[in-house]
């Protein structure tokens, strides 16, 4: 049944006692290929590489693509820090083209190349670049995407095979050394980037963008804002004037509305899977390019508006859309504590829904720390990247809920020639092949794309 205000504040204060968990992992599958293949536990246990890179399950086996710093086969300048949100594109001739997002700041130590014509600020650091890959994971080239924006985090794919990388800052012109407002979302071809160009999608919003997905019926957009202090970040969504129109149709504007869940001003202290929302309410975002105010700081009427801390990864999945809140701290400012959320959303019912919870009083447990990026896997049920300190991992999650690891990250690096404690980098990006026999990933830092082969259970 639906979940009232009382019911929230009720659990809100219950926290800490223990939930069960309900079952409603599988719903995230609900729709997909994933559904049919979802009934193993893993791979079994990661093998220790010899190499002191990534660790995985006995039969699988590891490509490096690319390595920050090295020399971009363009031959453009260097491969940037900062390895972030990624997508995988089928190509002509059993080609693969990836493009992935660099997330640097005015501080990373190796920025995006300015290249002509697909430059937005060129005091900027970060944007995208695009590899192109033979179907035995060769790199066959490798470029500049987009250069001159900044702290480009995740994204999404739209259903015309373009990438929609976002910006993770609401630094203005003049702030940083920038020459230009920052906060924007940038649609990027992975094949022809020049198509593109380096135009920002303004009436999609400027905030500190995460995430996207796109309703492919209706062409609404959805966007998670990762605000990590109080007043935390929005789910939003946007109304293209021209839906579904191609390449390029997302500069023709559109209408941006926030997400008000009534009676309810903060996400966090919902703590059962399958609790319910109905009636879920759009409201338009009084300034999309925010002017002079946060977007979620501004005024949304008598009934305000619904936050969350950390909101990250999102996707579309059967006919609704997922989204993740990675934690919440009271410490922090949030109503509640939690270890992770995945929310779903049914746009023809109006109807918000909790999936999963993540954490140590739930069943179901990552054995680290929060979940960042997340994609469906063919036959793998979910792949989740973690965010956190100490090793780093990426692990699988079926629909029941069982948790296993799929790989741990063990960049371990020298300095002047003596062994060093390893420096964990998060993972990012994770995507899969069309075919469902690769899985690439992207460590944080120092920047390394992967791609992983081996015995997937399709």
């Amino acid at each position: 049944m639906s979940a009232t205000r009382r019911q929230v504040l009720a659990r809100a204060s219950a926290l800490g006692a223990g939930i069960a968990f309900t079952g409603a992992l599988s719903e995230l599958f609900a729709g997909t290929a994933a559904a049919q293949n979802l009934g193993h536990i893993g791979y079994g246990p990661l093998v220790s590489d010899p190499h002191g890179l990534l660790d995985l399950p006995k039969g699988f086996r590891y490509t490096v693509l690319s390595r920050e710093g090295d020399q971009l086969r363009s031959g453009e300048g260097r491969v940037p820090s900062n390895h972030d949100g990624m997508a995988a594109f089928t190509g002509r001739g059993g080609r693969t083209h990836l493009v992935r997002n660099h997330e640097n700041r005015v501080t990373a130590p190796i920025p995006v190349p300015t290249v002509s014509g697909l430059t937005y600020d060129p005091a900027g650091k970060g944007g995208c670049t695009a590899l192109a890959l033979d179907a035995h994971q060769h790199v066959l080239s490798e470029r500049v995407a987009i250069a001159g924006t900044a702290v480009n985090c995740a994204g999404g794919r739209t259903p015309w095979d373009t990438w929609l990388t976002c910006e993770e800052t609401e630094d203005k012109a003049g702030t940083n050394g920038y020459t230009k407002d920052h906060g924007f979302i940038f649609e990027v071809h992975p094949t022809d980037p020049h198509r593109t160009g380096a135009v920002p999608l303004t009436a999609m919003g400027r905030f500190q963008h995460e995430a996207v997905a796109i309703d492919p019926r209706s062409g609404i957009v959805y966007e998670t804002e990762d605000a990590f202090l109080k007043p935390f970040g929005l789910f939003y969504r946007f109304l293209p004037d021209k839906p579904l129109g191609g390449v390029g149709s997302l500069r023709a504007g559109g209408r941006l509305q926030a997400m008000r869940v009534p009676g309810v001003p903060d996400l966090s202290p919902v703590q059962e899977p399958g609790t319910r929302f109905d009636g879920i309410e759009w409201v338009d975002v009084p300034d999309p390019l925010a002017a002079s105010t946060p977007t979620r700081l501004q005024d949304y009427g008598p009934g305000g508006i619904t936050h969350a801390q950390k909101l990250e990864g999102c996707y579309w999945g059967g006919s609704c859309v997922y989204f993740v809140s990675s934690f919440a701290r009271s410490s922090d400012g949030s109503a509640a504590d939690h270890y992770g959320q995945i929310w779903r959303y049914d746009p023809a019912h109006r109807r918000l829904t909790l999936v999963v919870v993540f954490g140590p009083d739930t069943d179901v447990q990552l054995p680290g720390e929060s979940p960042d990026n997340i994609c469906l896997a063919p036959g793998g049920g979910l792949m989740v990247c973690e965010d956190g300190n100490g090793a780093q991992h990426v692990f699988g999650v079926t629909r029941k809920g069982e948790v296993y690891p799929m790989a741990r990250g063990r960049q371990v690096l020298t300095a002047g020639g003596t062994a060093r404690e390893p420096e964990w980098g998060e993972f990012a990006g994770v995507t899969f092949s069309a075919d469902g026999e690769t899985m690439y990933v992207n460590c944080y830092t120092p920047g390394t794309t992967f791609a992983v082969t081996g015995p997937w259970r399709g």
